[in-house]
């Protein structure tokens, strides 16, 4: 990762290009939000026209909203070049900003809310983005059968009621007053048109029909996405760019090696290293802070994390030092504290700590009992998880009555892991700007998301008065009880901070994130 000062220094220069509305994308009489602005790249005026090649991580398995994750290293880029944003925040002060939604507000301390759209808003196709598309949308989102990866976000709604063309009343299951937050990063803020989504998935997938800064030119599965700018977009002059293509790749080094040789104008990243050797060879980087991070979770439902002493010592074991150096090159940072310092809701209280005796007596325990700790560590196709599975296992295999195998699966495989639970141990993330609903999907009773079969009273009271409370005081001391608990039952451990990055060629202007790191394509320029 950029190193702390450098980013926060950057972030402040940014704050000043902001303001004039230059090099991050702004013009005068632009409605948009100047979101997190980029670190680097050229001054003026954006340039209009011209072709961006893109790469990220991996391609998405439909372009259907209800199946598209809104995180920076898989779709986020891609849903919105088709679908536009209703909302945007400014990553690092958390500051919403309103776009192709007027308003999205609560007057009863977020037991309902009122989402107010621009009025004239038009698909692609030229057909109404109106109050009835946005409903159609997240109805969608909170049908089980679709399977919809924020299902737990879309369940805090009990109901939606259509006012006129442009006003949509939303009734929620409980006061949820932080769920504009919650909606920004996840893909109900992308509204696909209903008519084309009432049709065959197939014939969606090739030609999908948002209200996006861009529309679909091609799709060559394993290959390339081809983009082309959308004359009907809301907020002209943008999108700046004529065409986007976007290609990926699962390795880390032939990214950066992409940027480097030019067959890149820039790369969604998430290594840590790469960003930080970019931003040290001069190139364009920009990386949203979040609080959380990846963390190794461990499956308490069956042996051997069924018993606490196994995570304890699994946890104990672990050097996080060590891990970042061989996985990021020194790069990362590892996670002492749920919340980073800057959090208003930080609690200066580590979540583990290395004890190497400890780690080695409850391992002996262990095997004297009969019950040695024997593990599968699963992992993604992605360079980085390798590199992590791998250094795992070696740094266990310093300590007797451990073993570690290792087994890759594509990320396609979470869906049924979330379901069979038929794994050991796995990195899963928990990054979040505001912790609910983040949170409470990785680590409630009731959550599909709790990856290591977390069943805490405490936790489940602890997060509800984190969901409710609008007392800050009331929040921090909650999640302090919540941050206490993860101490005491070790469902995982947490290794870093995620890095929702970008990298970008020199030439590249406009580069900005919201939500959870994801790029903004309408911002985008490049000056050649």
């Amino acid at each position: 990762m950029i190193r702390r000062g450098r980013l926060l220094a950057t972030a402040a220069a940014c704050c000043a290009v902001l303001a004039l509305g230059a090099a991050c994308g702004g013009e005068s009489g632009s409605t948009a939000a100047p979101g997190t602005g980029g670190t680097g790249g050229p001054g003026g005026a954006p340039v209009a026209g011209g072709t961006a090649q893109v790469m990220q991580i991996r391609e998405p398995s439909s372009m259907d909203p209800v199946t598209m994750t809104n995180a920076w290293q898989i779709s986020g880029f891609l849903g919105n070049a088709l679908y536009g944003t209703l909302l945007v925040n400014d990553a690092r002060t958390d500051e919403i900003h309103h776009t192709m939604a007027e308003s999205f507000a609560s007057t009863d301390n977020g037991a309902t809310f009122t989402l107010r759209l621009r009025p004239g808003l038009r698909f692609s196709d030229g057909t109404a983005l109106d109050a009835a598309a946005v409903k159609v949308n997240w109805d969608r989102h909170r049908d089980p059968v679709l399977a919809s990866p924020y299902l737990s976000e879309a369940s805090l709604i009990a109901a939606t009621e259509v006012v006129d063309a442009t006003t949509l009343a939303v009734r929620m299951t409980e006061p949820v007053p932080s769920f504009p937050r919650a909606l920004l990063t996840t893909s109900l803020n992308w509204i696909a048109s209903p008519a084309a989504l009432a049709g065959d998935r197939a014939a969606f997938d090739r030609a999908p029909v948002g209200a996006g800064p861009y529309t679909l030119k091609s799709w060559t599965r394993q290959d390339r996405i081809q983009l082309t700018r959308n004359a009907r977009y809301w907020d002209t002059p943008r999108p700046y760019l004529d065409e986007i293509t976007i290609r990926t790749s699962n390795d880390a080094g032939q990214r950066y090696n992409t940027l480097v040789s030019d067959g890149a104008d820039i790369v969604i990243e998430t290594n840590a290293d790469s960003l930080a050797r970019a931003s040290e060879a001069g190139y364009t980087t920009d990386v949203t802070p979040l609080s959380g991070g990846l963390f190794l979770a461990m499956n308490m439902r069956r042996p051997p994390f069924d018993d606490l002493r196994a995570r304890r010592a699994v946890a104990a074991a672990i050097d996080l030092e060590a891990f970042d150096l061989a996985v990021y090159n020194g790069a990362a940072t590892t996670v002492d504290t749920l919340f980073s310092e800057t959090s208003p809701l930080h609690v200066d209280t580590p979540l583990r700590r290395e004890d190497r005796a400890l780690a080695q007596r409850l391992f002996d325990e262990l095997a004297a009992e009969g019950r040695p700790v024997s593990f599968t560590f699963t992992g993604y196709n992605t360079s980085e998880m390798k590199d992590t599975a791998e250094n795992i296992q070696a740094q266990l295999s310093s300590f007797d009555n451990v073993t570690v195998d290792v087994r890759a699966v594509d990320f396609a495989e979470n869906t049924r892991l979330a379901t069979t639970h038929d794994f050991d141990m796995l990195v899963w993330s928990s990054s979040f700007i505001d912790p609910d609903p983040r949170v409470w999907t990785a680590f409630r009773s009731d959550s599909r998301g709790n990856f290591p079969g977390v069943d805490d009273d405490q936790i489940d009271a602890a997060l509800r008065t984190g969901r409710t409370a609008t007392a800050p005081e009331q929040r921090r001391v909650a999640y302090g009880t919540f941050q206490d608990r993860l101490v005491a039952l070790v469902p995982g451990v947490f290794t870093v901070r995620v890095n929702p990055g970008v990298m970008a060629a020199q030439d590249v202007g406009g580069v900005t994130q919201y939500g959870l790191g994801s790029l903004l394509p309408e911002r985008l320029w490049i000056t050649r």
